[in-house]
């Protein structure tokens, strides 16, 4: 019974890690920007690839760009418009 509850308990945890779903990131080279993605990323920044460091697994999107913002080799994101500013330059005039 023992043996059976174990198993269980192994095929549960590895079932939640292949399912997990994680944020990373990655510093690309070629970009010379920090890029989030969902998949481990594989550093290959000494032969030649792109990618040259990873960092991570965040729980979500969100985590994941604060990380990137106290990152020193991300370059700062420019700063998103808002909707409302747009609409107030192309309408009173």
């Amino acid at each position: 019974m023992k043996s059976l509850v174990l198993a269980g308990a192994i095929l549960i945890a590895a079932g939640n890690i292949a399912f997990a779903q994680g944020y990373w990131v990655v510093g690309n080279r070629a970009t010379s920007k920090c890029e989030i993605v969902t998949s481990n990323p594989v550093v290959n920044s000494q032969v030649g690839g792109n990618i040259t460091f990873g960092s991570g697994p965040y729980r979500s999107d969100d985590d994941a760009r604060l990380a990137r913002s106290t990152i020193r080799e991300c370059p700062p994101e420019p700063p998103a418009q808002a909707p409302d500013a747009e609409k107030a330059d192309k309408g009173d005039d």
